[in-house]
């Protein structure tokens, strides 16, 4: 990991969302010349920037506030900054939410992650590692749809260019799973039933779910993006499903 993130200009959208963040503050122990967070939200990035020359005083952090909808913005960023590594985690997340606003999910996962993945072919970029979901697999909302469709542009970009240049950026996609604590989650939300005093909800008490934490599916991302060759998408191996129903029970005790 050190060998591809040493020395280099490292970016990260989605910067101050829970996964990005820690892709963040796992890259800064690589010692990069200089970190990218590129984030839509002020008020998360400038609490993200102020920990983080707190905590890495000798690490240059250029926070940048940029829509990865808006093509002109991400290639404004390309062109001054001219990254070598993007870790792409800028999206839409939240299934039902998606399910009412359908062209917000495919403006952001999809256009997207075209407009960025376009800039990182024109501006030479070297690893350009997509974090993805395992709601991508046979999709069965408009969420997990988006994202397979983002999957199928850039595994199709990568083929049609690595035919023409063997030296052209590598794209790697990584499928999370659900991760504990993460903007949204359940844990969060059990947690704030159970401070008020309950009752907790559960949907269905058949409900399975696989997990795993932040930092844990961060460090696969990053070896994921030092393991690639152009083209994979890597599942992570998400332990054994917990019963969401047991999962409440065990917090509630």
């Amino acid at each position: 990991v050190e060998a591809v993130l040493k020395n280099r200009i490292v970016m990260v959208t989605g910067a101050a969302g829970s996964i990005g963040s820690e892709i963040v503050r796992q890259v800064a122990k690589h010692n990069p010349q200089v970190i990218l967070l590129l984030e839509i939200a002020e008020s998360p990035l400038h609490d993200l920037t102020v920990d983080l020359r707190r905590k890495y005083p000798d690490l240059q952090f250029i926070p940048i506030i940029s829509d990865v909808r808006n093509v002109d913005m991400v290639e404004e960023v390309f062109t001054e900054y001219h990254p070598t590594v993007v870790f792409h985690a800028a999206a839409y997340k939240h299934v039902p939410l998606m399910e009412d606003f359908p062209t917000q999910a495919i403006m952001a996962n999809v256009l997207g992650t075209k407009n960025m993945a376009d800039m990182a072919i024109k501006y030479k970029a070297k690893r350009f590692v997509m974090i993805s979901t395992d709601k991508a697999v046979n999709p069965t909302n408009v969420m997990g749809a988006s994202k397979r469709i983002a999957e199928i542009y850039v595994q199709s970009l990568f083929l049609k260019q690595v035919r023409e240049n063997t030296n052209c950026t590598k794209f790697i996609t990584t499928r999370f799973g659900n991760v504990l604590g993460s903007n949204g989650s359940v844990v969060p939300f059990f947690k704030k039933q159970i401070a008020e005093g309950g009752p907790v909800t559960v949907t269905h008490p058949d409900i399975i779910r696989y997990f795993m934490t932040i930092p844990e599916a961060t460090c696969l991302v990053l070896e994921a993006a030092t393991l690639g060759n152009g083209g994979e998408i890597f599942c992570f191996d998400m332990g054994h499903p917990v019963r969401i129903a047991d999962l409440a029970k065990n917090m509630i005790r």
